[in-house]
């Protein structure tokens, strides 16, 4: 095995309005501009490039996703990450670094450790460990040598039926237990509609802004992404159909868009099933936290008004449970069934078994709706507190959004202000927080700080947060 070529990294500047993931990208993309890194070359791993700079996985696996994206470099998966040795003459050329240039939106930041403010969390503190390792050991001793050969196609058939009755209940979807495909994630289940239903350069409709790994999902894939704007009623269907009358797929979070938190408008609802079923397209309805919402009911599903079989829903149990889960899950039309299950024959990607069997047991069990309604009363609670002390404190410098549900808060700054560059300062102090720009793609938005309160414990945290970032605003 051929040893990295080693590269002296100077360090990156935290305080540049070029995030620390394109910071690493640039340094790379010159290095083989250069020549100092030629075709055929074996970078550092994520690994040892995290203890040489002091970074987060996730902000080196953000860069070398960029590098992979552009045809750069290509992972050989043990064998490590290469330059490419097919790198065509015309990719070498250097990037113009006078000219400022967007930075690319790519997977969010996903530190290795629990931050404040940190998106994407649920509560962790708030799970029932003891109870979800009671049932674990249940299932352990039950084990039986078939459970321990290869999991069924496509998950466990209990919780395919378990997932299926809490959604009728729930979300308000009529659908059978072999409509449910188990997954291994949000990518998994992306992977796996690309695979069963789309094709190499056909156009997909995505909100913008849209959560990144949305985006880098459909480019990985062979999708050419159409951004398609938001306004107060979500999705401006009507643009999508301007833009890109014959997209193949729309991909739409719309009880709680991501992440501007408005609502898929019932009118917007119609016109987007009636453009599926008159261009013969697919609808993706990303319902990530959709169950979160603190004024009213939780809105019904757009699957639920899905009469002609147009609409995939896609749901994970990483926000409701926790992330490291890695459990998702996708309704599939029963006229698609075949073609998924001949997908999923060649994707694979389901969650382990023995995992698959624990969450059916803590639904079947009632455990699953009781945590749901204790989070929703704990996470309004949290988000009354975080918002006023972040109100109190930071006054007159952000506006924070008025919004009806989800997990996390809109911190909107003023027009002087870079969203950037206050996020790296927050990073760089160990706090965590998004740039709304770096969730932006094909328009520019007013800047704004995305951060989460659902780990937030009370007033008195949120209060000492709101004067650590204060500092850092002047």
């Amino acid at each position: 095995m051929t040893s990295p070529v080693r590269l002296r990294f100077s360090p990156l500047d935290p305080a540049s309005t070029d995030p620390l993931y394109r910071q690493i990208y640039r340094r790379f993309r010159t290095a083989i501009a250069d020549g100092i890194l030629k075709p055929g070359d074996r970078i550092p791993s994520v690994r040892a490039l995290m203890h040489e700079l002091g970074l987060a996985r996730g902000t080196i696996e953000a860069g070398y996703s960029m590098l992979v994206a552009e045809g750069y470099v290509e992972s050989n998966g043990q064998a490590g990450t290469f330059v490419r040795r097919d790198l065509k003459a015309r990719a070498l050329v250097r990037e113009d670094t006078s000219i400022p240039t967007r930075p690319a939106i790519v997977p969010t930041f996903r530190p290795e450790t629990t931050l404040p403010l940190q998106m994407g969390l649920p509560a962790l503190d708030a799970f029932p460990r003891k109870l979800w390792a009671r049932l674990g050991a249940a299932r352990i001793r039950a084990m039986r040598p078939e459970d321990m050969a290869h999991p069924p196609l496509g998950g466990l058939p209990e919780l395919r039926a378990q997932i299926a009755s809490y959604l009728q209940v729930a979300r308000g979807i009529r659908c059978a237990a072999s409509q449910v495909i188990v997954t291994s994630g949000y990518h998994a289940t992306m992977g796996l509609i690309a695979q069963a239903l789309l094709k190499t350069g056909e156009q997909a409709w995505i909100e913008s802004p849209s959560y990144p790994p949305t985006l880098a999902s459909l480019r990985s894939n062979g999708l050419e992404p159409v951004p398609v704007p938001v306004d107060a009623d979500g999705m401006v269907v009507s643009e999508g159909i301007r833009l890109a009358p014959r997209a193949r797929v729309a991909v739409v979070t719309p009880a709680h868009q991501s992440p501007l938190g408005v609502s898929l408008a019932l009118s917007r609802r119609l016109d987007l099933l009636a453009w599926a079923k008159r261009a013969g397209s697919w609808i993706v309805e990303d319902d990530y936290d959709g169950e979160y919402r603190y004024v009213g009911r939780p809105l019904p599903a757009l699957k639920s008004l899905d009469h002609d079989e147009r609409v995939l829903y896609a749901g994970t149990f990483s926000k409701l449970l926790f992330p490291s889960i890695r459990l998702a899950y996708l309704v599939v039309p029963p006229g698609q069934l075949k073609r998924f299950e001949a997908a999923f024959e060649t994707t694979g990607g389901s969650c382990p078994q023995l995992t698959q069997a624990i969450v059916c047991d803590f639904i079947a069990q009632g455990h699953f709706g009781r945590h749901i309604q204790r989070m929703r009363k704990l996470y309004a609670l949290r988000r009354l507190a975080t918002v006023a002390a972040f109100r109190d404190v930071l006054a007159g410098r952000v506006a924070i959004d008025d919004q009806p549900g989800g997990m996390h808060l809109i911190l909107r700054l003023s027009s002087r202000q870079s969203d950037r560059r206050l996020v790296a300062r927050m990073r760089a102090s160990g706090l965590y927080a998004e740039a709304l720009s770096d969730w932006t793609e094909g328009s520019r938005l007013p800047p704004a700080v995305l951060v989460s309160f659902t780990n937030v414990e009370d007033g008195r945290a949120a209060t000492m947060l709101a004067k650590r970032i204060l500092p850092m605003m002047r």
